[in-house]
């Protein structure tokens, strides 16, 4: 049974290439349909950060929405009501209040 296992083995033309190209296209297969979409994703979500200025609708990841009254090096100081302000970390910044628009939640009421 062993002799029948490596002699099939033997038998294939293209010796190890055949599971190192496979290797190669599992790679790139996961290269382009994981890895790759997620950095654009990133990298739109820090252009969007980026571009934030005094006066934008925001929402945070938290879930809070307010408008952005001050921009300092690495955080902003939020208002979520008339007179209270809060100070936040720029990366927790998700989407203006026109994108959650977008995607139909009812924003123009908070």
């Amino acid at each position: 049974m062993l002799n029948n296992i490596l002699l099939q083995a033997s038998a294939d033309p293209m010796g190890g290439m055949s599971s190192i190209i496979m290797i190669v296209a599992l790679i790139a297969i996961f290269y382009f349909f994981m890895i790759r979409p997620q950095s654009q994703k990133q990298k739109k979500i820090n252009e969007f950060r980026n571009n934030l200025k005094k006066g934008d609708k925001v929402m945070t990841a938290g879930g809070i929405y307010g408008r952005i009254k001050e921009i300092k090096e690495s955080t902003m100081l939020l208002e979520i009501a008339d007179g209270v302000k809060i100070e936040i970390d720029k990366n927790s910044i998700y989407e203006s209040m026109k994108d959650v628009a977008e995607t139909g939640a009812d924003a123009a009421n908070r």
